[in-house]
Parts: structure tokens; sequence; C-alpha cells
């Protein structure tokens, strides 16, 4: 086999679930859990082992980074709906990953700072026993907003 500083090498097409699993830095049975939920497809060789296109460490990385970023599983599957067809995940096809999580993001990051800002305060959360409920929740009056704690929302006033 030719060195990789060689002008003639060039990475194999496919790749074992272990070498995959080295090269992303992701447990195999992690790989094998994404496959499942079908977020990521392999081939099978003459020894019926699983193959996997070099393509899947994008794949992979995509997957990562929405997870680091806390967006589910279901929503990640949605955005890498087009790979998963066998479309190549090119720069473009990242960018408008990317565009699409971006408001999202930005939600969550103003959710995590307002409740990180009103842990020790009110919540209003209906409960009525803390002596700032009559400041900011009179007669529980975020009970006609639905359930839940109404403070707590960055689009929450």
């Amino acid at each position: 086999m030719p060195s990789k500083n060689s002008d003639i090498y060039s990475p194999p097409l496919t790749m074992s679930v272990g070498a995959l699993s080295e090269r992303s830095g992701i447990a195999v049975s992690a790989i094998h859990f994404y496959e499942r939920q079908g977020l990521l497809h392999s081939t099978r060789n003459a020894a019926n082992h699983r193959r996997y296109s070099r393509a899947s460490l994008r794949i992979l990385a995509i997957i990562k980074a929405g997870q680091r970023a806390g967006i589910p599983l279901t929503e990640i599957r949605q955005a890498l709906r087009p790979a998963l067809t066998g479309k190549a995940l090119d720069q473009q096809e990242w960018q408008r990953i990317s565009v699409a999580w971006h408001d999202d993001l930005n939600r969550r990051i103003r959710t995590l700072e307002l409740v990180r800002d009103r842990l020790s305060g009110c919540i209003r959360c209906g409960c009525l026993s803390h002596e700032l409920c009559q400041m900011f929740n009179p007669g529980d009056e975020a009970a006609a907003q639905g359930p839940g704690a109404a403070g707590l929302e960055a689009n929450d006033p």
C-alpha cells in the first residue's frame, strides 16, 4: 500500500464500524444505535460485515454537533433526511442545516439565560407560597398562560 504522503494514495471508499468509530471518536455501540434510529446507513460486504461510506464521518459530526447543542435526535434526523436518501452532505447542505438550527438555538440560549437569572426569584409557577408570588403572580394570573412555570421560557414576559 502506498504511503499517505504519496500522490497515488486514496483513502478507502468504505470503512468498518471499528475504523469509523476510531476516526469519528464515537463508540461502536453509538454508531449501531444511530443506524437503528435511521440516522446512518451501512452496506454489507461479502463476509456480511457492515461497511460505512466516508460520508458517514460528516453525518456523525453533524449528529454530535446537534446533540451537544441539545437538538433532539428527531430534529437531527429531519435535518439529515437528504443525506439519508443518498445525497452528498456538502458545505451547502451543512449551511442549510446550521441556518435551520440557528433560530432554535438562539431561543434555547435565551431560555437558559432566563432560567439562570430567575432561579433565585419567582418563576410564576402558581404555587402562591413564595412571598414574591403576590408581586409577580397575584391571584395566580399565570394559570391563564397554561401549564408549567410561566417565567422560564424565552418568549415569556
